[in-house]
């Protein structure tokens, strides 16, 4: 037996329960007999777990905004003012918190001056970062807010460093959220907007290392320092700035941008991008692997966990009162276009195996909430980990969608420290943990357990106890699939759904349960 400390570098650790100051483990055994089990900590939980954890990006990318998003108000398509009503009905059922826009790495080219006023002479620019494309600016300043208000959810506006000036990112946030007497309010009022706007998150640039400016973290740090003065609060509209964090394990820049810019910073971002096999230039298809395949991309997600743990330390050396959160504001996984499809579009499909590295990501969300504050998968709509496909009128949801709709009781709630141990899943003479879970309680005293099982092909005998309270019931839902590589098609639309949870049941004071191979498993506990 094996019993792996938080900081392996090997990520078999999959728990963590900082928001009590605490160390859980996660033991995982090779030996026959194990018995996956978990002990909720219900008496220790303090911290609530940030709903914009569960939130979501959208960038000028493909298909994601257009027809993803905006149809435009002549379209057949139902809409509301351009805005397509499914997708947005789709997106209210996951209690959506946050949408980032413009991007990535659109933002830095982005001049939203180009993107206000009568569509009709709104000028075009090209797209250079994805596949040199025509931008109409048809979707722009107005639009998004109206999209974040229809969705009801927060909005983040990723503002431009890297081609921008000072001036332009001041007089954008002003247009925005300033309820007086000036020049950029009053051109937002002749546009048609009489109030301002709420918009509570300001990111001042976007991978500025890369696509960003290509920048040296002490050019970025300084630099930022100078943007961020002029992103000001107007008219009770409290701005979180957000300073550009690095790409994955690059600690040097995380370490040199806080050292140089911590104080002027409410948050700072993390990207994190995860695959199954091959490079950047050869990742994989979404749809077409095997189970070495699958090992690979469950091995990669737990990188997450080691990422998450050394960005806090670092982080807490630079802000020891904790005040500043960590957003990671990309994250998901990246394959190969789809065959057929414009490969600078990053269409792929999303199959079961998407939905089990989601709610690993989600649940290592959970663990570290003491300081990660946001998350934005990439991205909401036909690129990459996409929540949505869309086929001209035709609409579906994905694999990750259910996760997200199956986690949202998560939003919003204490997070409940707790300690794992399970059956290791064992290929090709590595190992890693099985199972992966976080546990939370809701206001109403609601108790949701979330478990991902990593092995394709074996089911789990799952035990919980719940250290703190009696329990009395349990319910559950599960997603899994018979098949690796299930997934929804317009032509099947729910061939991947959530069911119920048969066999659950409490025994001598303990949860008893079967859990699927290659499934997400929520459990409401009473």
């Amino acid at each position: 037996m094996k019993r792996h400390g938080l900081k392996t570098l090997v990520c078999l650790i999959v728990a963590a329960a900082f928001c009590v100051g605490a160390q859980a483990v996660v033991t995982v055994s090779s030996e026959p007999g194990t018995v996956n089990r978990l002990v909720v900590h219900a008496d220790q939980g303090e911290t609530t777990i940030a709903p914009e954890i569960y939130g979501h990006f959208a960038e000028h990318l493909g298909r994601c905004v257009y027809e993803g998003f905006w149809v435009g108000e002549d379209s057949e398509i139902p809409n509301v003012r351009g805005i397509r009503t499914d997708v947005v009905e789709a997106l209210k059922k996951l209690d959506i918190p946050v949408l980032r826009w413009p991007g990535g790495c659109f933002a830095d080219e982005y001049h939203w001056m180009e993107g206000i006023g009568p569509r009709d002479t709104r000028p075009a620019m090209i797209n250079t970062h994805w596949g040199m494309v025509t931008e109409t600016n048809a979707f722009g300043t107005h639009e998004f807010l109206d999209l974040c208000e229809q969705l009801g959810c927060e909005a983040y506006v990723a503002g431009n460093v890297g081609s921008g000036t000072v001036k332009e990112m001041q007089d954008w946030v002003e247009y925005m959220t300033f309820d007086g007497d000036s020049e950029m309010a009053n051109l937002r009022r002749a546009n048609g907007r009489e109030k301002p706007w709420r918009v509570k998150y300001f990111g001042v640039g976007n991978e500025n290392w890369g696509c960003g400016g290509n920048m040296t973290p002490e050019f970025y740090a300084d630099l930022y320092r100078v943007y961020q003065t002029y992103v000001r609060s107007y008219s009770n509209n409290a701005i979180v700035k957000i300073a550009c964090g690095p790409s994955s394990a690059d600690y040097h820049w995380l370490t040199v941008v806080l050292e140089r810019a911590a104080r002027y910073m409410d948050a700072i971002s993390l990207h994190h991008y995860v695959r199954g096999s091959g490079n950047w230039t050869d990742k994989g298809s979404a749809t077409e692997f095997d189970e070495g395949e699958w090992f690979v991309l469950m091995k990669n997600t737990l990188t997450i966990y080691d990422l998450l743990e050394k960005s806090i330390e670092i982080m807490d050396r630079f802000d020891r009162r904790g005040r500043i959160g960590l957003y990671v504001d990309e994250w998901g996984t990246w394959w190969d276009a789809e065959p057929g499809t414009n490969p600078a579009f990053l269409y792929q499909q999303n199959t079961m195996r998407d939905a089990v590295s989601a709610g690993i990501f989600l649940n290592a969300f959970n663990e570290h909430c003491r300081r990660v504050r946001m998350g934005n998968i990439a991205q909401t709509n036909n690129v990459l980990q996409a929540m949505i496909l869309t086929d001209g009128p035709k609409m579906i949801v994905t694999p990750t969608y259910h996760v997200f709709e199956m986690y949202k009781v998560h939003q919003g709630a204490t997070h409940l420290p707790a300690d794992l141990t399970c059956r290791a899943y064992n290929r090709g003479g590595e190992e890693l943990p099985s199972l992966v879970a976080s546990a939370s309680r809701a206001a109403s005293g609601l108790i949701h357990i979330t478990i991902c099982n990593l092995d394709a092909q074996k089911p789990a005998e799952f035990v919980c106890e719940i250290k703190g309270v009696e329990i009395s019931r349990v319910s559950g839902r599960v997603l899994t699939a018979e098949t690796m590589n299930a997934m929804n098609t317009f032509e099947a639309p729910d061939a991947v759904k959530p069911t119920v949870l048969s066999g659950a049941s409490v025994r001598d004071g303990a949860i008893r349960a079967t859990l699927p191979a290659r499934s997400v498993t929520v459990l409401a506990v009473r």
